[in-house]
């Protein structure tokens, strides 16, 4: 079981901090093998599904062959139970030589000449969560090496089988710089200026799980605390609010559509976690949707907000985009019929008049007064999902309202 301390660094520049190191500028996105395959370890009957560079093999070449890489999926992650249990002779981590018997640095050139790049996962701790060996205090710079001669390109830093005290040594020791440095996270202690200068992204919840109670869970926490996590989230400096596991088992196609529409909406990493051998059309059409990766994507890099919380159970989410435009999100927490919910875009505070507004799900596009009512239709568990393009410029500067935000569940637009 992974703790809520993972910390997620690169690997690819050398003694550079995160906000100064260029990467990561927008959300990452990729695929990561941990929600769905775990730490599956046995090739000799489960050889599809096992940690193995087979598996990583598989799952690079449909980035690259089915369309994911030119959408901006070009990362694929290795997460715990990849190593040997006893390092080398020269104290060095190494691959478990049956599950991936050409090393690494083959997986990584592999990757490499596709245009895509690898990550991979340590743990702070004496061992990993899966058991296998940890990064302690006198390992940092040994593994950092390891990586750096790999040639990672993302590495991934868990806290098990630590403590605060190790967790803030580590933080302090110069070892990783090359790979950007690791950090605790523990939300009660965090320091989110620190984090974002040594770090590009951070696990803040714990792991997700293949349900929609789970998915619902994160993304409360999440809008809950969006007073503290918000400002902390810019370009190079990403809340993870973990996995997307659409294509999985647990979601329905509403909720599927839910979870890819909140995570655009946090500025969220789009780390798939499934098997892109056989997604279902209907999946791979909400990860691939081109207008939401857009909106997660924005440049400006700043995290959206619940602004209403109805008591008929709509929800109601914001995002401002680059080019005076934004994104809205109806969401319904009912579970028994489609709910119409009716408003206007100037109880939203929009007022500078008209608006075209687009369905990223239908492509249907409308032009709204901001004075004028209109009802959306809301799903059971599901979304209405808007880019909204504003003719001029919006009411309040979305940096202006950062360093000014209402309380948890407030209107920013107050």
């Amino acid at each position: 079981m992974h703790l809520a301390v993972l910390v997620f660094a690169s690997a690819a520049t050398m003694a550079t901090y995160a906000l100064d190191n260029g990467l990561m500028r927008t959300p990452p996105m990729g695929w990561l093998a941990w929600e769905r395959y775990r730490c599956d370890i046995d090739c000799k009957y489960d050889p599809k599904n096992c940690i193995s560079e087979n598996l990583f093999i598989d799952m690079a070449d449909r980035l690259f062959e089915d369309g994911w890489k030119e959408l901006g999926y070009v990362y694929v992650n290795i997460d715990d139970c990849w190593s040997s249990m006893e390092r080398d002779k020269d104290g060095r981590l190494q691959p478990d030589p049956n599950r991936f018997p050409g090393g690494i640095p083959r997986l990584a050139r592999y990757l490499h000449d596709r245009g895509l790049k690898l990550g991979i996962y340590g743990d702070m701790g004496t061992h990993t969560c899966g058991g296998y060996p940890g990064t302690t205090l006198d390992k940092i710079e040994i593994d950092a090496q390891t990586f750096a001669d790999w040639e990672v390109d993302m590495f991934k830093f868990d806290g098990c089988y630590s403590n605060a005290l190790e967790q803030e040594l580590s933080s302090n020791v110069k070892g990783f710089e090359r790979n950007g440095p690791p950090h605790w996270l523990l939300m009660q202690l965090v320091n989110y200026t620190k984090l974002g200068q040594i770090c590009n992204l951070w696990r803040n919840y714990g792991d997700i799980q293949d349900s929609w109670s789970s998915v619902l869970s994160i993304a409360d926490w999440f809008f809950e605390n969006q007073d503290v996590l918000a400002p902390a989230a810019g370009p190079g400096r990403w809340n993870d609010p973990d996995m997307l596991v659409i294509g999985d088992f647990g979601l329905s196609l509403e909720q599927s559509r839910s979870q890819m529409a909140l995570w655009a909406i946090m500025a969220a990493p789009l780390f798939m976690s499934n098997d892109l051998r056989t997604i279902s059309g209907e999946a791979r059409s909400i990860l691939q949707n081109k207008m939401i990766i857009s909106i997660n994507q924005d440049p400006l890099g700043i995290q959206g907000r619940r602004i209403l919380k109805e008591k008929s159970g709509i929800e109601v989410f914001w995002r401002p985009l680059s080019d005076n435009a934004s994104a809205l999100v109806f969401f319904s927490r009912r579970t028994d019929m489609p709910y119409r919910y009716k408003t206007s875009l100037t109880k939203l505070n929009y007022t500078t008049g008209s608006y075209k507004v687009t369905d990223v799900y239908t492509g249907q596009t409308d032009v709204l007064k901001d004075s004028t009512d209109f009802v959306v239709s809301v799903n059971p568990t599901g979304v209405v999902m808007w880019y909204v393009s504003a003719p001029g410029k919006l009411r309040y500067h979305p940096i202006l309202w950062l360093d000014a935000l209402p309380s948890v569940g407030g209107n920013p637009f107050q």
